[in-house]
């Protein structure tokens, strides 16, 4: 459903917020090692999101990744996911066709306005904090 970009871009995110909170900046090399990403792919990654104000970016011997906690609370996952991926995932049409709407429908188009509706509500009002919760106990993992 994302492109493997957009998941390393919610990973990254996911990982950088949760060492924030804990008042560490990370690297590149840590985020990538943490989400399983290659290093390269995670800096182009990381700069989009920099640039579209998810994460900051500090340059130096103490510079790395990092969010704000006003930031942790506030942003959104569809916001990373429009930084890295736009809003296609909104638009797409379940079977990959070029061109699917309501006047000439692809086979399951109706069931996937639903799906693509239900995913939007879910990345709309779930924050890059609550991402984290399940992280700090255990309950969660970025990587297996």
């Amino acid at each position: 459903m994302f492109s493997k970009a957009c998941e390393y871009g919610i990973r990254a995110s996911t990982y950088i917020a949760l060492q924030s909170l804990e008042g560490r900046r990370v690297s590149l090399k840590e985020i990538a090692e943490e989400i399983d990403s290659p290093v390269a792919f995670t800096a182009k990654i990381l700069q989009q999101l920099s640039k579209n104000q998810i994460v900051d970016s500090l340059k130096g011997a103490a510079g790395g990744f990092e969010i704000q906690r006003s930031g942790i609370d506030r942003i959104k996952l569809s916001e990373i996911v429009y930084a890295i991926d736009g809003d296609t995932i909104y638009t797409g049409c379940g079977l990959g066709l070029k061109k699917c709407n309501a006047n000439k429908p692809c086979p399951v188009h109706d069931k996937f306005v639903q799906i693509r509706d239900d995913l939007r509500y879910m990345l709309e009002n779930t924050s890059l904090y609550e991402m984290t919760v399940g992280l700090e106990v255990g309950l969660t993992y970025l990587k297996r």
